[in-house]
């Protein structure tokens, strides 16, 4: 992870560019549809601020939190929330949330730390909250390109849920960049 962190840190300014203008509206709107009005939704691992600066404008409270001080700034930036810096495994709400969106982010813990990940999730949310993530569809794990990755397929997540979440649905999308042809994995799923 500490790997992972430093590569976002030092191509903060490039990762940004890249991602910040990318086309996530049908996706959460997905995701939306499921919120009460005005709900409290935590951005875990915001990146760019892209989807935080999406939800405030939808009329949505947004905490953002990210791992690399230099996302945490780029967030900041581009919202002016207060951005907390904390890992996934530091995760510390209680029944704080309406939802979590995870968008690319959960997908730079390794497996074998995203069952206690799900579960602090699990315990952030509220009662019948909402959960989303999103992992590159396949079964490789490991560094590539300076960070680590932790692909998933159904197979592969559906068993992270059991005694946590309900799946709501499953689906696949190719990724809205231009210059990339992977697939990806995207899940909403229930509090339990």
């Amino acid at each position: 992870m500490d790997l992972t962190l430093a590569y976002y840190d030092a191509h903060a300014q490039v990762f940004t560019s890249s991602t910040v203008n990318v086309e996530m509206g049908s996706i959460r709107k997905e995701f939306t549809a499921l919120l009460p009005p005005h709900a409290h939704i935590l951005d875990l691992g915001c990146g760019s601020g892209r989807d935080s600066l999406a939800f405030i404008n939808e009329g949505y409270t947004v905490t953002a939190v990210d791992g690399s001080q230099a996302m945490c700034d780029a967030t900041h930036r581009l919202t002016g929330l207060p951005v907390r810096r904390i890992l996934f495994q530091e995760l510390d709400y209680q029944d704080a949330f309406d939802a979590v969106w995870a968008c690319s982010s959960l997908l730079h813990a390794p497996s074998i730390e995203l069952p206690a990940i799900f579960r602090l999730i699990h315990s952030s949310l509220k009662e019948g909250g909402i959960f989303y993530s999103s992992f590159k569809c396949s079964s490789s794990e490991g560094i590539r390109n300076g960070r680590y990755f932790t692909d998933l397929t159904e197979a592969s997540f559906l068993p992270l849920l059991e005694g946590l979440f309900t799946p709501l649905k499953t689906w696949r999308t190719e990724d809205v960049r231009p210059d990339r042809d992977e697939i990806w994995l995207n899940a909403i799923v229930r509090k339990e």
